[in-house]
């Protein structure tokens, strides 16, 4: 069978076919981006322009400190990476797409890992498309002045390239679900609440992420001088933007760094809460309020949600901590301070948690909550229609001590547990029902606007993947209420 060619705006392009239909790889969507510049169309070609390899990947660090092996990453050198991976079962056809955003704390990771592999979408009748956008500084970097949130803008031009070119690949332009994960789901929930990306998409998957990850622009100011003060340039954007690549990646390391070293409101301000440096501007325009609260005013009313938590969120990030002892005890006070939550309210995390590692369960619970799984359960009451799952399954990883942690559904939802990039992270094989059954349910989903159970308002429900496997009501209330009117 020979390699098929689709015809897009800018040109032709050649990719490849698989088992299941065929894949194109590092496809512009966009041109090469100009420093804190808003992204432009891509560049149009001549001939047949190859794309067969993945491309070149926006700058970042390798991996987050602390997580070296953990969670795969890849980074390719080049300055023209806003493109995208398409796999398609058939380029004639006109299948429901789905358009995956990555995560990686907004700054790091790409379409450039087999773990994002799309082939088992296209095998069960989806197109699948993969994308990469700006990151940290570039990305997101904000004095006040200028055009802010480059990376959601990036994003909204991979939707406007969905809407004006899928067809050709043999995607439905009316049938778009967006889908993201971490800060890819962070990123989808502000998404839905942007005038730019207003009929851009139809439903919404957030895993591990909802609408309260922006900050305020005098935050996100404070954060942008220091990161001039790190490269000892004038705090504006030009200056700045004199810095070289390299420059700026270690730049926002460093700032990184600061934040998990001193990590209080009064320093940080709301960047201390989210504990990321780089992440939305509520600038006003491009993204209009917190994406919550536009959620409660109805935003995104229109798109079909489907979203969810881990059980046991934050133990990807703190593996290293003991289970007992003074000083997971001062991390767990730290962290409930930085959320407004008092001493009774540690109580309780600690009455709810039992065994030998009873201090590091309060902590894990405490944060998985704050950040992952209360801001998912209010999105799903504020929206109305959403539809909650629950991640259960529990990594045999270092000793049992992984879990269900952040980012243990991903290998599950592209139903790819054999991939190598996964490997460390499942302990093993993982179980295969699970991911057939969640998988199943996203493409579903995609297909239809519905997963198989019912909205979490009809009695707060939530379908459980890993542990029982089963349709759960109103789980954890005493949790629940505790975080009323607090997140």
């Amino acid at each position: 069978m020979s390699d098929p060619v689709v015809v897009t705006p800018a040109g032709s392009v050649r990719g490849v076919t698989f088992e299941y239909g065929a894949v194109f790889r590092a496809v512009p969507y966009a041109a090469p981006p100009v420093r804190f510049e808003a992204p432009e169309p891509a560049v149009g070609w001549d001939g047949v322009r190859d794309a067969t390899e993945v491309g070149a990947t926006a700058p970042q660090v390798a991996q987050v400190a602390g997580m070296p092996e953990l969670l795969p990453n890849l980074m390719i050198a080049g300055d023209d990476y806003l493109h995208v991976n398409v796999w398609t079962p058939d380029v004639g056809g006109s299948a429901p797409v789905v358009v995956f955003f990555h995560g990686g704390a907004f700054v790091m990771g790409s379409n450039a890992i087999s773990a994002y592999d799309g082939a088992s979408f296209a095998r069960d009748g989806v197109v699948f498309v993969s994308v990469n956008y700006r990151l940290g500084v570039d990305g997101f970097l904000s004095f006040g002045d200028g055009v802010p949130n480059l990376g959601l803008l990036d994003q909204v031009a991979a939707l406007q390239w969905v809407r004006e070119s899928i067809g050709a690949f043999g995607g439905d332009p009316g049938s778009v679900t967006v889908m993201g994960e971490s800060a890819g789901a962070m990123s989808v929930a502000a998404l839905m609440t942007m005038p730019a990306a207003k009929g851009l998409f139809h439903r919404a998957i957030m895993e591990s992420g909802a609408g309260h990850h922006a900050i305020t622009p005098a935050a996100a100011a404070n954060v942008a001088r220091r990161v001039a003060k790190v490269l000892g340039v004038p705090a504006t954007r030009a200056g700045v933007a004199t810095a070289s690549t390299e420059q700026l990646v270690e730049a926002q390391t460093a700032i990184s760094a600061q934040l998990g070293k001193s990590p209080f409101r009064r320093t940080w301000s709301d960047v201390a809460t989210n504990l990321m440096p780089f992440e939305p501007v509520i600038d006003g325009e491009v993204l209009p309020q917190l994406p919550i609260r536009a959620i409660e005013d109805g935003a995104g009313s229109d798109i079909d949600v489907l979203l969810g938590y881990n059980t046991q969120e934050g133990r990807l990030f703190f593996l290293d901590l003991p289970g007992r002892g003074l000083k997971t005890r001062i991390a767990t006070v730290i962290m409930s301070r930085l959320f407004g939550l008092g001493r009774s309210d540690r109580k309780a995390y600690y009455g709810w948690a039992s065994g030998p590692r009873r201090d590091h369960d309060a902590m894990v619970a405490l944060l998985t909550d704050a950040v992952y799984r209360i801001p998912a359960l209010n999105f799903a009451q504020a929206h109305g229609r959403a539809h909650v799952y629950r991640f259960s399954w529990e990594s045999p990883a270092y000793d049992g001590r992984l879990g269900a942690s952040h980012a243990m559904e991903l290998p599950y939802v592209f139903d790819n547990l054999a991939d190598p990039n996964w490997r460390t992270l499942l302990g093993g094989p993982g179980d295969q029902e699970v991911a057939t059954r969640m998988h199943a349910a996203w493409v579903q989903f995609a297909k239809t606007g519905d997963p198989g159970w019912p909205a979490y308002t009809a009695g707060r429900v939530e379908m459980e993947f890993g542990g029982a496997g089963e349709l759960l009501t109103d789980v954890q209330p005493e949790a629940r209420q505790l975080w009323a009117g607090r997140r």
